[in-house]
């Protein structure tokens, strides 16, 4: 079963979550906020991504603002990103849907028909 981790208040998951329902997929629910990642989960998720550690990183977030990171981030270890963004569910890029073999980072109504295939 995949898992959905969101933050419901969000409008690009609200979107995600209502394409997965259109769709017929079958999911759990995760909240970000009240479930966060953890460090190890972070780590997984990354080398399964394929993405760029920057990629997990909610940009457009209050916190990731007030942190001042977009100057921060680019002297910052990878190990340091990773516990930066497991101390706070908000640092991370949303929604996340995570399946055994893929992770699929943000909304792109494509990337989630290439994974979930449509009947």
């Amino acid at each position: 079963m995949l898992t959905f981790i969101c933050y419901p208040k969000c409008t690009t998951c609200q979107k995600a979550k209502k394409w997965l329902d259109e769709h017929g997929v079958d999911y759990a629910v995760r909240d970000i906020k009240l479930d966060n990642p953890t460090k190890d989960e972070l780590t997984v998720w990354h080398r399964t991504s394929g993405l760029p550690m920057r990629k997990l990183f909610n940009t457009s977030g209050l916190l990731y603002k007030s942190l001042e990171l977009k100057n921060k981030l680019p002297q910052m270890t990878e190990n340091e990103m990773l516990t930066l963004l497991a101390s706070n569910g908000m640092l991370v890029k949303r929604p996340l849907l995570v399946g055994d073999d893929f992770v699929l980072v943000g909304f792109k109504e494509g990337d989630y028909g290439k994974i979930c295939p449509l009947d």
